[in-house]
């Protein structure tokens, strides 16, 4: 029988206290609470559209700002997917995905590769750059891009973000969120024909 692909991981600070459980092989049941209302949502997306089973629960000085509270969720899901995923064998490790909401479209393109690299670039045009720095009420484009960096250098990947289309902030980051669950579901999955690590120098770093 194969090991479960789980892991449980806490981090406490005196700025944050975070507490991450994570089922890669899951069915997408998530509860997240964070007291960031809009990353709750996002973190959703991530895990009913990757059929992750996730748990992230915060608390932090968002009485100061979300950014310590933002990054410390960023570092510990990256740190709970690495501990899931093990020694990584057998796993299909790249994948690609597009994903639209209503106006808004995204590329994910991702590497399970042992190094961590995010390269985030709006594919709209210098008429739409403005757009970037667009927020809700909540959370910014450069929140996001804060907490996508943490996830990424914990977690040990490459991961490629491009937003081709969008007008509305929320729409073109829930095509991010959703297109990077699918993009992880498929890189994470299992390809029987793989033996050992999938690379040919015999380690993912």
């Amino acid at each position: 029988m194969a090991k479960a692909r789980q892991a449980k991981v806490d981090r406490k600070t005196k700025e944050t206290q975070i507490a991450v459980s994570l089922n890669v092989d899951g069915s997408g049941k998530c509860e997240a609470k964070t007291g960031i209302p809009f990353l709750d949502h996002m973190l959703t997306l991530m895990g009913v559209h990757g059929l992750f089973d996730l748990s992230v629960k915060a608390s932090g000085d968002l009485d100061i700002d979300l950014h310590h509270t933002n990054e410390d969720i960023g570092l510990v899901l990256g740190q709970a997917f690495d501990k899931a995923l093990g020694e990584r064998k057998g796993i299909r490790r790249m994948s690609a995905k597009y994903v639209p909401m209503d106006e808004a479209l995204a590329r994910v393109v991702l590497d399970i590769s042992g190094r961590p690299k995010l390269v985030l670039r709006d594919g709209r045009g210098e008429e739409a750059k403005p757009s970037w720095g667009a927020k809700s009420t909540t959370y910014s484009w450069g929140d996001a891009e804060h907490f996508l960096e943490s996830f990424v250098r914990t977690c040990r990947i490459t991961l490629h973000v491009d937003v081709l289309a969008g007008d509305d902030f929320h729409h073109t980051l829930e095509a991010v969120f959703k297109a990077l669950g699918r993009a992880l579901d498929e890189a994470t999955s299992i390809d029987p024909r793989v033996k050992g690590v999938p690379s040919s120098k015999g380690k993912l770093e």
